[in-house]
């Protein structure tokens, strides 16, 4: 008998989906095809074409917040991970009382999580690292901003294998999809399903590509430009290709497989497009560090034709990175009690299968890295968007002369061309408590602006914590 519930523990667990999510790093709004003829995308077009495309997909304006709550379904201002990135020479980390995504699939039954490319996530302490946050499996480096072809950062190599320095050699973004496409066919038709997260650190800076790829965007050389800026749009575009390339292998081997149709498949940017590359977010307004929509609103797409999850809808709803979690934790059994701690994010099944064309909430979005004198804050209902830049407004100060302030009809008026607040400013008034009450949650301890610390950090031989 014991052998028989093990047979149909092990069919009820294969019959849950696999999770595969691709996240670019800096991927501008138009530098995908679904957007603009930019740069030609074809993988993750078809993403798109063969599932969803995601026209209001949220995330925070920059980098390691959006993975902080990617990986919790939690606004991670709570748990201090919202005010800055976390650079090389910073001691903090996503906290472990947080209850992450792989340590919730692996309760769920998803036996092998991997996750190849950028944690960002800490570094500085083994309990941040990802083989202790509920990963079974690291391929990749810790930091952002890697070199893409000697894979260090601070003159050291940041590159890893469980733990171990991995001394392969070659271009990050191949190494990235290679690896991630290995772990899928290792374990694609074994009893459990399997979670494999492929955040890619393309193309972020430092801005480099092989010659293959700069070779087919020769055409976006800028003659008249000075210095990097003669290359920089043709170099960027390059690391877009060889990562979209990188994505068609790991479709490829999805659906070598046999189990595309129960795959899930999630792409997304962690953020705007930089605003040293014009017009990469137009038609949004602004950029990475931004509040306005060019920093938060970011291309995206999801694929899964045996949950509906298909036939090339626009699903229009805004939705967040913060949704992620919750969904996943539903598919695969289980509820919004999984942890301890309540999901920000929202169970968003019945608006990815097209069932449902509206949802009543709020998001929040925080940016403090240049200190508390020029944060950036913001949120949107399903109508309204008011956006503060200026000092911390935990105070309840938001209408001093330091302050610029804006409100939006977001539904009408996506690009956020015409500013409401003075018709409006009861509106705005309701909307800025809350969002004062939002800025309240951070707590004491919380990672600190990005320059805190620089000038006397060395970086360990190898990135190696013991």
């Amino acid at each position: 008998m014991l052998g028989l519930a093990k047979r149909v523990d092990a069919v009820e667990a294969k019959a849950k989906p696999n999770v595969v999510i691709i996240v670019a790093d800096d991927l501008g709004w138009a530098d995908v095809g679904f957007h603009s003829d930019r740069i030609p995308t074809p993988n993750i077009d078809r993403i798109a074409r063969e599932g969803v495309e995601l026209d209001q997909f949220y995330v925070f304006p920059m980098c390691s917040p959006t993975r902080a709550g990617l990986m919790t379904g939690r606004y991670p201002i709570r748990f201090g991970m919202a005010r800055a990135v976390i650079p090389p020479w910073r001691h903090f980390g996503l906290d472990p009382a947080e209850l992450t995504l792989p340590e919730a699939l692996g309760k769920l039954g998803y036996a092998h999580r991997g996750i190849f490319g950028k944690w960002h996530l800490g570094h500085n302490d083994p309990k941040w690292h990802p083989n202790n946050q509920g990963f079974t499996h690291f391929h990749g480096h810790f930091n952002g901003a890697i070199d893409y072809f000697d894979l260090t950062r601070e003159g050291e190599r940041d590159w890893h294998l469980n733990g171990k320095t991995n001394p392969e050699t070659g271009y990050a973004t191949d190494l990235i999809a290679g690896a991630a496409s290995q772990f899928i066919s290792r374990h694609a038709k074994g009893e459990a399903p399997y979670f494999c997260y492929v955040p890619f650190n393309a193309p972020h800076s430092p801005f480099q590509a092989s010659d293959k790829y700069l070779k087919k965007f020769a055409h976006l050389v800028s003659p008249d430009a000075k210095g990097k800026n003669k290359t920089l749009r043709q170099t960027v575009a390059a690391m877009v290709a060889c990562m979209d390339d990188g994505i068609g292998r790991i479709l490829k081997t999805i659906d070598a497989s046999g189990e595309a149709a129960n795959t899930i498949v999630l792409f997304f940017s962690d953020n705007g497009g930089v605003g040293g590359l014009p017009r990469n977010n137009l038609p949004l307004r602004g950029n990475k560090l931004d509040a306005w929509e060019g920093g938060i609103r970011v291309a995206a797409a999801m694929r899964w034709p045996g949950g509906g999850v298909a036939d090339g809808k626009k699903i229009t709803v805004p939705i967040s990175c913060i949704d992620v979690m919750p969904t996943l934790a539903r598919l695969a059994g289980g509820t919004a009690e999984l942890g301890n701690k309540p999901f920000d994010g929202r169970d968003v099944l019945d608006v990815l299968q097209a069932k449902r064309g509206q949802l009543d909430r709020e998001l929040y979005f925080y940016h403090g890295q240049g200190g508390e004198a020029k944060e950036k804050i913001a949120m949107r209902t399903a109508k309204w968007k008011l956006l503060i830049n200026g000092p911390n407004i935990s105070s309840g100060k938001w209408k001093t002369k330091k302050h610029e302030r804006f409100l939006f009809r977001i539904d009408r008026d996506p690009n956020e061309t015409t500013d409401l607040l003075g018709q409006h400013p009861k509106v705005a008034a309701d909307l800025a408590k809350k969002l004062i009450t939002f800025r309240r949650l951070q707590p004491e301890t919380s990672v600190e602006i990005y320059g805190a610390g620089r000038r006397q950090f060395k970086a360990p031989k190898d990135w190696r914590i013991k």
